[in-house]
């Protein structure tokens, strides 16, 4: 009877921790759900707004230009942020805020990215920071979920006055 009820229960455990990582890697490497909190990116997401984030792009290298992705804070590693590119390793950006009379400009370093919140006037990003590691980018968002009323893909960027092409 011992024997029954320790292999009942050592199956279990097996059971849960082949789901547990299966569960980890479908969060790590698929995507998953995020709630944002915050007013950087509005308008295009309000504070509470349910987002799909996927990331194999991350893996892949796939992110671009005007994409909104979720970063580890580089001031605070344990948490996230939310943020979209303005520029890739390579890219000129400015760097000085809209209200600055005199418009400075830097390139991005080699591995790193720019990052900008929408909400300009409201936003701690890379012109507080500086460039962003490729490596603390943990997924893109590519899909609002809720609001129900505002379900679908993300619109572009209403700063895209910001990105400079060379």
């Amino acid at each position: 009877m011992l024997r029954h009820a320790l292999g009942k229960a050592f199956r279990f455990l097996g059971y849960t921790v082949q789901y547990g990582c299966i569960a980890h890697c479908a969060f790590e490497y698929l995507g998953g759900i995020v709630v944002c909190s915050g007013p950087s990116m509005e308008p295009t997401i309000q504070n509470s707004d349910i987002v799909f984030s996927e990331n194999l792009s991350r893996h892949f290298y796939c992110i671009r230009k005007g994409d909104i992705v979720i970063v580890k804070s580089p001031n605070d590693p344990k948490s996230n942020i939310c943020k979209r590119v303005i520029g890739l390793e390579g890219d000129k950006v400015c760097t000085s805020n809209p209200s600055d009379f005199l418009k400075s400009h830097s390139y991005v370093p080699k591995g790193h990215v720019w990052l900008e919140g929408d909400n300009l006037r409201n936003s701690t990003d890379s012109r507080c920071y500086g460039p962003v590691p490729y490596g603390l980018i943990r997924g893109r968002i590519c899909l609002k979920i809720w609001p129900l009323n505002d379900f679908g893909f993300l619109r572009a960027s209403p700063n895209g006055h910001r990105f400079l092409d060379d």
